[in-house]
């Protein structure tokens, strides 16, 4: 069973590199919306289907856009006080919570008391469009503006809805309206069910531009998240993305006992961040209760005269309070504090014993840098 344990934990590994470099096999490298789609999977904004495809062609439903849009904007955990209620949506169904969310953040509007969400229609790409250009702070722009600027790049300008014009406009000005490659001139296609390589596309564009200049509501539930906890001291703040360098030393609680006199090579560990890691500013890294895991790579037992204790941990894995589980590559060599005359015994007469109690601490040093979303403790790297 340990062995099982331990070829799960590093197939796992594995399969986070391999799905970093080849994303889905019916999205070719030079397919026009792999870059987005390869960005957004990776996030786990949208997936695939259980055979592994894309199906880049297919097209979305309004309920699974909602969902998608909230998970690109970060804000799955945001509570909505006051829910709307719809004659087709229950508090079971699947994309509930999204749909809330959506309206919450004035991603779709809210519709009167009472009236449906269609949530199985398929989205259209003027509704995609407008929830990505409601995410944001924009200018306000004329209705006469927004068709003079349409006008001069598409031949079905005056043909989309009214309720359109002016978002449609003003992602035209910011540069997120989203144009498959075609022979033809370009169309904006309105009323046309957005595919699903679209909605990557367009979900890509919103999550670039409300970085820089998101909604009131979106302004405040994107601040970078602050709070008290254990200081990386060379810890870096770029905008909303924080790094912790390799070579940073983190404390980890364990959650059994290891003794270099008991375990063995290759038993797994698994431990948590009993605190906050947090920059030097307060900005939090990583949530207190992130869970860790690895595997002991090194353990000789302390035998006198022979040798001192070893005890070598290796941690491959984190999964965060997002639920988001992503290589944290670690080590750990187990020393006890001594002062210089007990380091000058057990150097004479060797047999120390290293151990950590469950609940005891082991001080992690990063191999690789970390960079984290602090706004909402997405691991980007």
């Amino acid at each position: 069973m340990k062995n099982m344990i331990k070829i799960v934990l590093s197939a796992f590994a594995i399969t986070l590199t391999m799905n970093c470099a080849n994303a889905f096999p019916d999205v070719s490298e030079n397919y026009w919306a792999a870059p987005q789609i390869k960005t957004l999977s990776e996030q786990g904004v949208i997936v695939g289907y259980p055979d592994g495809t894309f199906k880049p062609d297919e097209n979305v439903t309004r309920a699974e856009f909602a969902s998608m849009a909230i998970k690109a904007l970060g804000q799955q955990n945001t509570k909505v006080a006051q829910p709307v209620n719809f004659s087709d949506i229950t508090r079971e169904y699947w994309a509930y919570d999204a749909i809330q969310k959506a309206l919450y953040f004035d991603l779709v509007s809210a519709p009167k008391e009472g009236e449906p969400f269609r949530p199985e229609d398929s989205v259209s790409r003027a509704e995609s469009l407008s929830v990505a250009v409601n995410a944001l702070t924009t200018e306000q722009i004329s209705v006469q503006k927004a068709k003079e600027v349409l006008a001069k790049a598409y031949i079905d300008a005056n043909t989309i809805p009214e309720w359109f014009v002016i978002p449609a406009g003003k992602a035209e000005i910011l540069g997120m309206m989203v144009i498959m490659p075609s022979a033809d001139k370009a169309k904006i296609e309105a009323e046309r069910p957005a595919t699903r390589a679209e909605v990557a596309a367009i979900l890509f564009k919103m999550m670039e531009q409300a970085k820089l200049n998101p909604n009131a509501k979106l302004a405040e539930a994107m601040r970078k998240k602050t709070g008290d906890g254990f200081v990386i001291e060379n810890a870096t703040v770029q905008g909303s993305i924080g790094t912790i360098p390799a070579g940073a030393v983190v404390p980890v609680e364990l959650t059994k006992y290891i003794s270099s006199q008991s375990s063995e090579a290759g038993d797994l560990f698994t431990g948590i961040a009993a605190q906050n890691y947090v920059t030097k500013d307060k900005y939090i890294l990583v949530n207190k209760g992130a869970a860790l895991k690895g595997q002991l790579v090194d353990v000789r037992p302390g035998r006198w005269f022979v040798r001192n204790g070893v005890l070598v941990l290796d941690n491959s894995l984190i999964t965060t309070n997002n639920d988001q589980t992503v290589s944290f590559n670690a080590v750990a060599n187990i020393k006890k504090d001594r002062n210089w005359f007990m380091k000058f015994v057990r150097f004479c007469f060797k047999g120390e014993k290293l151990e950590v109690p469950a609940a005891g601490t082991v001080n992690l040093k990063l191999l690789k840098p970390v960079k984290v979303d602090l706004t909402n403790g997405w691991i980007l790297e």
